[in-house]
């Protein structure tokens, strides 16, 4: 039996992969987590074979946690769970150590075959984001987005949501100054002089919902 742990903030999403699995024989939710937090305690307890996991998280970004478990357990895959289906976030979690990306608004087609690969020890992409990826397809180095660090992408995003400096950097828990820092490099990164040009540059790349 595959034992998979569940971390996603929203209920309605953890309630559907359940539904999603129960309908198989070899695959169980056997733990659930609404947080960060949740998610690497749950994860020193052990005894998971896959972990699904949502980028978007309320105390921590999806890569931090990521990252975290990759330290802790580096044996155990990661598969992502986003809402978003661009390939520039398939590519960079991959990058970051995931084992496989579905969104979730394929995830009813591609979530059990997904788990059963990763628990095999394979990795797996939707056959749509692997031929994009094998093509060049919004590559790594194609949008500009894609040379900023996590944190960087992080604050872009934020920024272009309209948010103020003291609300991001409590969202992210930094300093003021150090939003400000990330927010210099970002731009100097992407080639962009100000907020106007950033959330336009968002805009156009369908950024605006997004955080990693």
């Amino acid at each position: 039996m595959i034992r998979v742990l569940i971390v996603d903030d929203h209920d309605i999403v953890r309630e559907g992969v359940k539904q999603i699995v129960a309908e198989t024989t070899d695959i169980t939710v056997g733990g659930e987590a609404r947080t960060g937090a949740e998610a690497l305690e749950a994860v020193r307890k052990g005894g998971w074979d896959v972990v699904v996991l949502d980028l978007n998280l309320p105390d921590r970004s999806g890569v931090e946690v990521l990252a975290q478990i990759r330290g802790m357990a580096p044996q155990l895959p990661v598969l992502i769970l986003s809402m978003h289906n661009q390939v520039s976030y398939a590519a960079r979690v991959l990058k970051a150590g995931a084992s496989g990306y579905v969104s979730k608004d394929s995830a009813r087609e591609h979530l059990v075959q997904a788990v059963r690969k990763l628990a095999r020890g394979e990795r797996f992409l939707t056959p749509a984001v692997a031929e994009s990826l094998a093509f060049g397809v919004s590559a790594e180095g194609e949008n500009r987005h894609t040379r900023l660090s996590d944190r960087e992408f992080e604050v872009l995003c934020l920024i272009a949501a309209g948010k103020p400096p003291r609300e991001i950097a409590a969202d992210l828990n930094l300093s003021v100054k150090t939003v400000a820092t990330h927010r210099a490099r970002l731009l100097a990164k992407m080639g962009l002089k100000n907020n106007a040009q950033l959330v336009q540059y968002a805009i156009e790349n369908d950024l605006l919902s997004s955080r990693v």
